[in-house]
């Protein structure tokens, strides 16, 4: 297996010339810091954790952000004859000759620390300067408020020189968002200003209020990049571009909508670093991972994942198709739309304007000799019955359902017209899954749960495998996180899923035959001592992963 990993990553980095080593960090195949850590023992270069709140501006003037970003160096500090910088690839020859260089130039000796992509990232975004280039694009805008619009159309030297000070405000804009790991970038025509928000870590930020008159411009600036109809106002439009931010392909997704104050857009991110990660990434522990990983193992059969929307199902796939995706596997997904590009992937977005939906897409993708089928959602009975279909006949069928947990998967595909008595051998495993805010865990601090907390815990905790329950005793500490500089003062440090996993059994098998109800699918769920999305986040937040009261409101209509 670990030859068969090794010779797919060579031929990968030969074919999107690159290194090993970068393809590795991309992929998120091992944590970035631990392989630092094996690095710096084999090159014999010290690695150290940056904290790019700490770095000066004048000590970014060292170093250009075009050197930087090409050679992936940093500069950390400087001192009368020193200068300190990190390096991703201090062994790179390129790397090296940029260093001898800096020390010429700057008359100094240079001392190197090894460092990850992600301190890169950080520092590098410290250069954007956001909000100064807001200034200086509207202090360029600003001559030309006092001119008829309609100059713009008859002018076209003028028309030029005003939509520069744009497209600069614009790719500021989308720079900002990709080094903020922001997942969504809202831009909102009120009554009086343009207020332009992003959403980090599952919540809406206000980085930006604009004066209104640069409204009109911004949204027709970003219509131009998705390619959609600038002289529509009148109803929503969808498009989507591409482009290299911190030298990596990024997608954004588009989508505009008519309000009373103008056109609102809102775009999403979709950054490969930041959206393809593996299960271990997204929170999967114990019992619920050795359920998903059992029924990724079997050569067929249907992996259904639910929860509401923005709850991380699609992420979810991806993380599976990446352990699947090997050079004997034919894999084909459809997908509304395409989030990421996987290579070895045969991706295809429907479009149901035209008739391509969901069921028409998996009758054609039966043609294609897959192995495995990913298929976003099912909608409705005719996609229903088709995915099941497939997996009857010897094919991985990855899709989601819109219920509120996997016990409710059976009679939802009921619901949708299947007949019982085929999802005994079509169904592999239910999951839901929900997304919670990972607590800093520089700053966390225990504490001891509310009286009424502590009873929903023990009372949780109770109902647990013996191995848990035993491992989880009170009195129960919780965590909680202030805020400190590691985290930016906001105690959390990204998102993490709760997970709850239902096997396909015997038992359940003879349920399905006898007759589907609620309470004898829920006992079942509890002879097969189902970790629930509950009491896997009150696992996690006894261990300090995530704070209790979002769990319980996350899981508050489970």
């Amino acid at each position: 297996m670990a030859k068969e990993v090794g010779d797919k990553l060579l031929k990968d980095a030969q074919t999107e010339k690159k290194s090993v080593e970068a393809i590795i960090y991309d992929r998120r195949l091992v944590d970035e810091t631990e392989l630092a850590k094996v690095k710096s023992k084999i090159l014999g270069i010290p690695y150290k954790k940056i904290d790019s709140e700490i770095i000066a501006k004048d000590i970014l003037e060292i170093i250009p952000p075009e050197t930087a970003n090409r050679y992936k160096i940093i500069p950390l500090s400087r001192s009368k004859d020193m200068i300190v910088v990190g390096a991703l690839y201090p062994d790179d020859l390129g790397v090296k000759e940029a260093l001898r260089f800096l020390g010429k130039q700057q008359k100094a000796n240079v001392g190197v620390f090894l460092v990850t992509p992600s301190d890169i990232t950080a520092v590098l975004s410290k250069y954007s300067g956001f909000q100064d280039e807001i200034q200086a694009a509207l202090q360029a805008v600003k001559p030309f408020k006092q001119a008829d619009r309609r100059i713009v159309k008859l002018e076209p030297e003028v028309a030029i020189a005003e939509e520069a000070p744009i497209i600069k405000l614009v790719s500021t804009m989308l720079k900002e968002a990709v080094a903020g790991n922001a997942s969504d970038l809202h831009i909102e025509p009120q009554q009086d200003r343009l207020r332009v928000r992003f959403r980090i870590e599952g919540e809406l930020r206000e980085v930006s209020s604009l004066p209104i008159d640069l409204h009109k411009p911004i949204i027709s600036r970003i219509k131009v990049l998705s390619n959609l109809k600038i002289d529509e106002t009148r109803i929503p439009q969808d498009g989507r571009f591409r482009t290299i931010i911190l030298d990596r392909e990024i997608d954004f997704r588009v989508a505009t909508f008519p309000t009373p104050a103008g056109e609102k857009a809102a775009l999403r991110v979709l950054d490969p670093k930041v959206g393809l990660r593996s299960l271990d990434d997204l929170g999967l522990i114990g019992q619920n991972s050795e359920a998903i990983k059992e029924a990724i193992g079997k050569p067929y059969g249907m992996i259904v994942l639910t929860g509401p929307t923005g709850s991380g199902k699609t992420t979810t796939l991806y993380a599976v198709m990446q352990i699947l995706n090997k050079e004997g596997v034919n894999i084909v997904s459809l997908e509304d739309p395409v989030e990421y590009s996987i290579s070895g992937i045969n991706q295809s977005q429907i479009k149901p304007e035209i008739g391509y939906d969901f069921a028409s897409g998996l009758r054609q993708i039966l043609r294609q000799d897959p192995d495995v089928i990913m298929v976003g959602e099912i909608r409705d009975s005719e996609t229903a019955e088709l995915a099941v279909h497939a997996a009857l006949t010897g094919h991985i069928v990855l899709t989601t359902l819109h219920t509120n947990n996997s016990v409710s998967s059976i009679p939802r595909l009921i619901d949708l017209g299947v007949k019982p008595f085929l999802l005994p051998s079509a169904l592999s495993l239910m999951a839901a899954q929900r997304l919670v805010p990972k607590l800093c865990q520089d700053c966390k601090k225990s504490m001891s749960p509310s009286p009424e907390i502590s009873e929903i815990i023990k009372d949780e905790i109770s109902r647990l495998p013996a191995d848990l329950r035993d491992k989880y005793k009170a009195p129960y500490k919780v965590y909680k996180a202030e805020g400190c500089v590691k985290c930016k003062k906001k105690g959390i440090v990204g998102r993490v899923a709760i997970f709850e996993a239902f096997k396909m059994t015997p038992q359940l098998t003879e349920i399905i035959n006898i007759g589907v109800t609620e309470n004898k699918l829920l006992e079942e769920a509890k002879r097969q001592n189902m970790v629930t999305l509950r009491q896997d986040g009150i696992i996690k937040a006894l261990e300090g992963k995530i704070g209790i009261e979002e769990v319980l409101r996350e899981t508050s209509e489970v």
